[in-house]
């Protein structure tokens, strides 16, 4: 009996190490990007929302944050454009850190190049959630903990773009809507007989695309209900939970790695 519930137990978890591999695995399908996207955008909404109650900015947004830098300027408030500066400056230094991280697993370690950078943003989420709760309401803590959200931000984003080719951003709202207005206007467009016997290929609007998008940007609109809610209650804490979807995201395929291949 025990052995039969051990038994099960291994099928049960191998089943979960197996459906959750494919998602950040190095082989990718239009089906393991969606995956990935959603999941990640979400948690970017969340963290976006919710850092957003707990320092006061959003983090995730560089064209607020740059336009911000040029107001700073003309007005002569030199200290808020430094900290812009810095939180443009993180999430730079995210993206780059995830490149980093990507090409190293090409070379090294291909199975595990996109659960690497994946498994730094968990860890940076769960410091920042720590840390925040250990600390508050230091203004120290709005200082430091604003690059760190920027860092994650540029982080993750980076990653979902190398990973996909550039197809879904996650972070970046303005570049979805875009993309999916484009589709709209594809779709909507009319297309004549004496147009395409002059032009050639009808205009088609990419459907799978469009549904893609759209559950890209429920899926942002979710995390950030989800994390503002969540950040009011638990504070900072509530950054925990949202590390942890991303561990189960990223420990299958790391683990699934360090594991010998048996006969």
């Amino acid at each position: 009996m025990h052995l039969r519930s051990s038994s099960s137990a291994q099928h049960v978890l191998g089943q979960y190490f197996t459906r959750l591999g494919h998602i950040v695995g190095a082989d990718r399908t239009h089906s393991s990007d969606a995956h990935l996207g959603m999941v990640l955008t979400f948690i970017a909404g969340a963290t976006n929302a919710g850092g957003f109650l707990a320092v006061g900015q959003y983090t995730s947004h560089m064209s607020g944050i740059f336009s911000a830098m040029a107001d700073h300027v003309a007005l002569g408030a030199f200290g808020l454009v430094a900290a812009g500066l810095t939180a443009f400056l993180s999430f730079l230094t995210g993206a780059a850190c995830s490149a980093v991280l990507i090409n190293w697993g090409r070379r090294h370690a291909a199975d595990i190049q996109y659960a690497l950078p994946i498994m730094l943003e968990a860890l940076l989420l769960c410091l920042f959630g720590i840390l925040g709760a250990i600390f508050y309401p230091s203004p120290g803590l709005v200082l430091s903990a604003i690059p760190l959200l920027c860092f994650i931000m540029g982080l993750q984003n980076a990653t979902v773009t190398k990973l996909s080719g550039a197809r879904i951003r996650t972070t970046h709202i303005t570049g979805l809507v875009t993309d999916l207005g484009i589709e709209i206007g594809k779709l909507l467009f009319w297309n004549s007989d004496k147009l395409e016997q002059r032009y050639g290929a009808p205009v088609i609007a990419d459907r799978p695309k469009m549904r893609l998008l759209s559950l890209l940007l429920i899926s942002f609109f979710i995390g950030g209900v989800t994390g503002a809610l969540g950040f009011a209650q638990f504070g900072f804490l509530f950054a925990l939970p949202l590390a942890l979807l991303l561990f189960g995201i990223a420990v299958p395929t790391l683990v699934a790695a360090r594991t010998p291949d048996r006969p």
